[in-house]
This record gives C-alpha cells, sequence and structure tokens, in this order.
C-alpha cells in the first residue's frame, strides 16, 4: 500500500495547524496567521508546515501583503494528499463515497441492501462496492481507511455491533476487524448518528452543542457537546427513538414498549406527517431539556422528503414549552456517509 503521508499529523500543534488550513480553504492562510490562532510560537509554526510541505500535505498559495516588511508568504492544505471512505449501512440501502482529505465529494455509489441477509452477504456487497468505488486496489491510491457507519447500539472502541434492533443477527460480529481484513485499509465503526453529527460538528460554523435527530428506517440523536460527538462509554449516547413516551404503549423490537421510533414511524406509515412531526418534538424537547443544547437539527430521509412539515412540528412543540432552542434541517441526504469519511479523517485534525 502506498504510505498516507500523516506522519505530521501526530502531533497536537500539527493538527492544529491541518484544521486552520483546512478551514482556510483555498485562498490560505499566512504562518503569522496560524501561529495567532494556535498560540504555537513562530518557530513551531515554521518547523510544522516544514513538514507538512514536505510531506505533501500542505504547499504554498501565493503572497498576502503584509503592513510592513516583505509579503507574507500564504499556506494551503493539498486536498489530494490522502482519501477517506464513508460506507453508510441502512436497513435497506448501502451508500459508499470517497472524500478526499479536506472532505470534498470525489465519488458516490448506492445500490439496495437487505440488512437482515446477515453480516456475510451485506460485508459480501460492502467489499465490492469499495473496490469499485477506488477503481482498483487500495495501493491505486493513497486511502487512508473506511469508515463505516451503521444502527446501534454498537460497540465503537471494539468495532462490534450490539443486538441492533429488528436485527439480533448481528450482535457481536466483527465488523471492523473482518472489514479490515478483506479490504487491507483501516476501518473505523461508529453509529450512524454519530457519524453524521461528527460530519456536521466540522463545518466551520457549527454551534458548539447540537443534537442531529435522523428519521429514517429508524430513529436516533447524535448528540455534540462542546464541539464533540458525544458516544457514551458504551456507545449509547443518543438513543432517541428508544426513550419510553407512552406506557403500555406498541411494542418496539427493541423489546420495549411506547418507544418514540415505534410511535414516530407509525405515524409516517398512515401518512400523518404532522402527527409524526409532533412525536419527534416531544422527543427532541426531552433532549433539550437534558442537555440545555444549543440547536436541534433535523435530518434523515423521511425528514427531507417533507422538510417544511418536520421543521415546523418540532418547531411548535418547543416553542409550546417554552424552549428557545432553535430548529434546522442538516439537508445533505448523505450526511451519515459523509460523516462516516470523517470517522477517518477527523483524527488527522484533531477532531
Amino acid at each position: 500500500m502506498v504510505p498516507v503521508p500523516v506522519a505530521a499529523a501526530r502531533s497536537r500543534g500539527a493538527a492544529l495547524v491541518l484544521d486552520l488550513l483546512r478551514t482556510a480553504g483555498e485562498p490560505g492562510i499566512s504562518r503569522l496567521e496560524l501561529a495567532e490562532r494556535t498560540g504555537l510560537t513562530p518557530q513551531a509554526v515554521s518547523k510544522i508546515t516544514a513538514r507538512l510541505r514536505t510531506e505533501g500535505l500542505a504547499t504554498e498559495a501565493g503572497h498576502r501583503a503584509s503592513t510592513g516588511g516583505k509579503p507574507r508568504t500564504v499556506l494551503r492544505l493539498v486536498p489530494s494528499a490522502g482519501y477517506a471512505v464513508g460506507v453508510h449501512l441502512d436497513r435497506d440501502e448501502l451508500t459508499t463515497l470517497l472524500a478526499d482529505l479536506a472532505g470534498a465529494l470525489v465519488a458516490l455509489r448506492r445500490r439496495p441492501l437487505d440488512l437482515g441477509e446477515g453480516a456475510g452477504p451485506v460485508l459480501d456487497a460492502v467489499t465490492e462496492e469499495v473496490r469499485a468505488l477506488l477503481g482498483g486496489p487500495p495501493e491505486a491510491r493513497a486511502v487512508l481507511g473506511v469508515g463505516v457507519a451503521m444502527p446501534g447500539p454498537l460497540d465503537h472502541r471494539a468495532g462490534v455491533p450490539g443486538r441492533v434492533t429488528g436485527f439480533p443477527e448481528w450482535e457481536g460480529h466483527p465488523v471492523r476487524e473482518e472489514l479490515a481484513g478483506r479490504l487491507g485499509l483501516p476501518v473505523v465503526l461508529d453509529k450512524d448518528t454519530n457519524a453524521a453529527a461528527l460530519g456536521l460538528a466540522i463545518r466551520p460554523a457549527a454551534p458548539g452543542s447540537f443534537a442531529y435527530v435522523h428519521l429514517g428506517t429508524g430513529l436516533g440523536a447524535g448528540l455534540v457537546l462542546g464541539g464533540a460527538p458525544l458516544r457514551g462509554d458504551r456507545t449509547g449516547a443518543g438513543e432517541l427513538g428508544h426513550q419510553t413516551v407512552q406506557l403500555d404503549g406498541p411494542p418496539c423490537g427493541c423489546g420495549g414498549r411506547g418507544c418514540l421510533e415505534v410511535l414516530c414511524l407509525a405515524a409516517v406509515g398512515r401518512g400523518e406527517l404532522p402527527e409524526a412531526a409532533r412525536i419527534l418534538g416531544a422527543g427532541a424537547a426531552n433532549v433539550v431539556r437534558l442537555l440545555d443544547i444549543d440547536q436541534v437539527l433535523l435530518g434523515g430521509r423521511v425528514v427531507l422528503a417533507a422538510p417544511g412539515v418536520f421543521a415546523d412540528g418540532v418547531r411548535e412543540v418547543l416553542a409550546g414549552l417554552g424552549l428557545t432552542a432553535p430548529v434546522g434541517v442538516a439537508a445533505e441526504p448523505d450526511a451519515v456517509a459523509e460523516g462516516a469519511a470523517w470517522l477517518i479523517l477527523g483524527p488527522i485534525f484533531g477532531k
């Protein structure tokens, strides 16, 4: 495999510099600005940027006028220095994409999938799609790794699913280990909503704390506090869909009754989207009250099919309870797959 040029990103200082290069974009940023914004000394910044240039992660992007003395040299990130694969393993669909070092989309593939077929056939499909996405073996590109996002519960540290709601056959399967062996690449596994929340949190204008509420084939949330995803020690944070909101309500695949997910999806199935939005709002209100978050972001295919209905419905519930957290819609249809790629890219930038 071609060595991926990320050795310089192993220090905290280098990660800070790389992240500023990433957010600066094509116009770039000067060494003096890097020192001012990171708190590093100019000498440290010069050493770090020299290593980044040697490893192909940064390059000069021209000069900028100075208030005194010679013009400042401007540096920028080299997006083609590395790539990451993002995989969204949904209950009925497989999405794979390739992102460059800056997180920009390079290629995307999508195909129907039945998660209930079991790990063997499903991971066969993932392997085929990733290889097709790369256009050959991973040696053909500087590929950093593969981020995989799937429904929970799961253990993101061990890379192993738990008793996935509706698909208990996945429990304990070594997904990360098996895919890494098949693909010859590092693999990171996380919950779908956590991945999406990470991708959204990395954006420059992202609020410091928010809940990404995803309504698609299931219902869950990714939580961000202090700019970082809150996963919990057992990756159990954000299981919004399985909070009980109706005692002795209809049974849920998780083993409980009256869960938010089963009630909300039942309303969607009946075509009662305003009612589904009201139920979703009740869950969002619980999160806002519990964590005092700055914003609620809605996403997922059901929300994106009627974004106004869901945003207005959730907003109305919050307002009726005196909760002021703004409600928005994450309009990206592939937010989970994009976030999965950031499972690989994020650590390079200290995320």
